[in-house]
């Protein structure tokens, strides 16, 4: 009987054994996958969050085109009117070296006709345009 009994105690402390191995197991495992499951959580509201800045950077982005397009319609604009205003003033340079022209022309021919005249004393007028 003593055989049976060290038999019997023998496959109790097995059982006991096993029961606490396997709750170890499940205890290691569990603490594994309570951390694996905290990290899935963090992953995917992350995930989200970055989600949405995505969105709001695309939204962004959107907004900074189309803000880019009219100040490059502002530049062209005034690209074309600083080239009027460079061509009016060529235009007005022109007339003032045309008008100084005609000026010495009307004095030398002034001067030729107060010549011609015999140089009566009196100077004739010069005629200013400007």
């Amino acid at each position: 009987m003593a055989t049976q009994d060290d038999s019997s105690t023998s496959e109790q402390r097995t059982a006991e054994a096993r029961a606490a191995f396997l709750a170890s197991l499940n205890s290691v495992g569990s603490q594994g996958d309570a951390e694996l499951q905290a990290r899935v959580k963090d992953i995917q509201a992350s995930s989200a969050a970055i989600a949405k800045q995505e969105a709001e950077v695309a939204k962004q982005t959107d907004l900074l085109a189309k803000q880019t397009a009219q100040y490059q319609q502002i530049a062209d604009e005034s690209r074309g009117k600083l080239k009027e205003i460079g061509d009016v003033q060529n235009w007005a340079e022109m007339i003032e070296r045309d008008l100084l022209v005609l000026e010495e022309t009307m004095r030398i021919a002034d001067e030729e006709n107060a010549q011609a005249a015999g140089d009566n004393g009196k100077p004739k007028p010069r005629r200013r345009w400007f």
